[in-house]
């Protein structure tokens, strides 16, 4: 099968069309080499999935923040949040922390 049998086939003269060549080359550049290629858009895609479930974690985050703020407005719950986790105490006091051998297991394995 020479070249003169090549030029004779079908698919040869399809695929040496000038039509088919240019558009064949545009959307290889579309495709991989424009600065819209569809690996950035790909990669685009990604990176806004990961953003929205950033977002919606850090939504969920405020409004357990919120309920906490909410919460600590009322008359006194400042004053025990501060106490209980910060161990804070008024002039002239004492505070005895008391531990069970039960409570340090359960800090070990947090």
């Amino acid at each position: 099968m020479g070249f003169k049998d090549l030029k004779q086939n079908k698919w040869f003269k399809i695929m040496t069309n000038t039509y088919v060549l240019v558009l064949t080359v545009f959307v290889v550049w579309m495709l991989f080499f424009d600065t819209n290629s569809l690996l950035i858009h790909l990669e685009l895609r990604r990176e806004i999935k990961k953003l929205e479930k950033t977002q919606d974690f850090l939504k969920k985050e405020i409004a357990k923040d919120k309920k906490i703020i909410e919460k600590l407005s009322e008359e006194g719950e400042l004053e025990k949040f501060a106490r209980e986790e910060y161990y804070l105490k008024k002039k002239n006091e004492e505070i005895y922390l008391i531990e069970y051998e039960d409570s340090l297991k359960q800090k070990e394995k947090e």
